[in-house]
Order: C-alpha cells, then sequence, then structure tokens
C-alpha cells in the first residue's frame, strides 16, 4: 500500500513538471491545476520540492513558474547526446537549406506526438509544434506518421481512446493508416493549424524500429505548386536518416 501512494505521489509530481516543461512560456500555478486536473493545493505543494531541486522556478515579481536551472542542463544534455537528435540533425538542417521551410524532429511518447527538436526557415511560419511541446497522435501529418508505425495493439488503442465515441473518424483514420504504411509518409493541411502544410516521413532503426519522424511544416498558399517535391526530398532525407540509424 506504501509503495503504492509513493507511486501514486511520484506520477502527480511528474505531471506537474512536465505541464510546466511542454507549456512553451511561464505557467501560473492555476493553469497547472486545469491541464493535470490536480487539485489547486496539491500542485502548490508539489512545486515545493521541484523548486527546491531546481527543476522548476518561480519569477520573482510574478506567480508564474518555467523550467529551472537543473531543467535547463537536462535538456541541454538531451540536445548534446541524444542519439537520435545527433543523427538526424544534419539531414534536418540540409533540407531546411535545400526547402526553405521548417523541419521538425517529432517521437511517439505516451500516447502523444513530442517535438524533440525544431529548424526554422528564415520564411515566417505560425504553428503550434515547439521543441517540447505535444499534441495528440490523432491529427496532422506528424502525429499519423507516428501512429502508423506503432505496433497494431498500440495503433488500435490509441485511436479508440483518442476519437472516443467518434466510430465514424475512427475509420476513417483505420483507412488513412493503411495507406501511410503504403506509401510511407502523411500529409495534412490546417489540420493541427490553420492555413499550415505538412508532410511526414517515418525514421526507422534497425528491424523496422520507429524511431520518430520528420516533418516539414510551410503555409499552404506558398507550397502549394510544390507537394510532390517536398514529399520527395522529405521522404529522401528521412530515408538517409534511417540508413544511419541501421546498426544501433
Amino acid at each position: 500500500m506504501e509503495t503504492t501512494e509513493a507511486n501514486s505521489v511520484s506520477e502527480r509530481v511528474l505531471q506537474v513538471l512536465v505541464t510546466v516543461a511542454r507549456h512553451g512560456r511561464p505557467i501560473a500555478a492555476r493553469e497547472i491545476a486545469g491541464q493535470t486536473g490536480l487539485p489547486l493545493s496539491t500542485v502548490y505543494r508539489h512545486l515545493v520540492p521541484l523548486k527546491k531541486w531546481g527543476l522548476v522556478q518561480e519569477h520573482a515579481h510574478e506567480a508564474l513558474y518555467e523550467p529551472g536551472p537543473v531543467g535547463v542542463q537536462l535538456a541541454w544534455g538531451f540536445d548534446h547526446n541524444s542519439h537520435l537528435v545527433l543523427q538526424a540533425r544534419e539531414e534536418i538542417e540540409a533540407l531546411v537549406q535545400r526547402t526553405g521551410e521548417t523541419v521538425g524532429l517529432l517521437v511517439a511518447a505516451n500516447g502523444q506526438a513530442v517535438c524533440l527538436d525544431m529548424h526554422e526557415s528564415e520564411q515566417s511560419l505560425r504553428c503550434s509544434f515547439a521543441k517540447g511541446r505535444a499534441h495528440p497522435l490523432v491529427h496532422g501529418a506528424s502525429a499519423k506518421a507516428l501512429l502508423s508505425f506503432l505496433p497494431q495493439a498500440t495503433r488500435d488503442a490509441l485511436i479508440v481512446r483518442q476519437l472516443s465515441g467518434q466510430p465514424a473518424a475512427q475509420e476513417r483514420l483505420s483507412m488513412q493508416i493503411e495507406e501511410i504504411r503504403k506509401q510511407r509518409y502523411a500529409v495534412s493541411e490546417s489540420e493541427v493549424d490553420f492555413g499550415v502544410w505538412g508532410v511526414s516521413a517515418p525514421v526507422f532503426a534497425a528491424k523496422e524500429r520507429l524511431e520518430g519522424t520528420i516533418t516539414l511544416m510551410a503555409p499552404a498558399v506558398r507550397v502549394a505548386q510544390r507537394h510532390e517535391d517536398l514529399i520527395r526530398l522529405t521522404v529522401a532525407a528521412a530515408e538517409r536518416i534511417s540508413n544511419r540509424l541501421q546498426y544501433f
């Protein structure tokens, strides 16, 4: 019983930490409570040890919270040591240079598409994807490219859970997944951000083990005549990253 209770408390603390980390800007305790479903008093209680260990910090003059110095150190260490990020970065940078568009690296984690790395082009793009930000695994090219290559049991469970009570949407997504698995890429427009077109191609390690996806994003009006070329370049970059990962 004590072990179960300790695990439950630990998970609630992690909920608070992850919410702060993913928010992308300073966040109030009340917002944390709203996003996690935890009582406000519980959020404040869990923020105490997170601040003590430097994982979260509070603004001096505002009741807002953001990642602390230790959290930033962890992020820096991940950026510099993550094998997937290191193997993908050169190809992603080259794809940005060649296409003039923004490219991100995403992975599936806890039923969500999480952005590990983002390389922005010099051309403007307004989108909700940002490093550390997470989105459901059922909307947009990135999410669908990840979802399509997860184990079937995991994939089916996620579809049922994230599209609960929407049988038509579940069936439509299942059909899209079959097409994505055949062509090895996914495209979408305005599914996550209005007016944004994207193409996402999966990246695999040895034995077709899904590692993540690279996703090229651009304003739909700017790339309306370039879809085929952008798809080809993105798929080719993903294949080269996969080739690098085959021995790991």
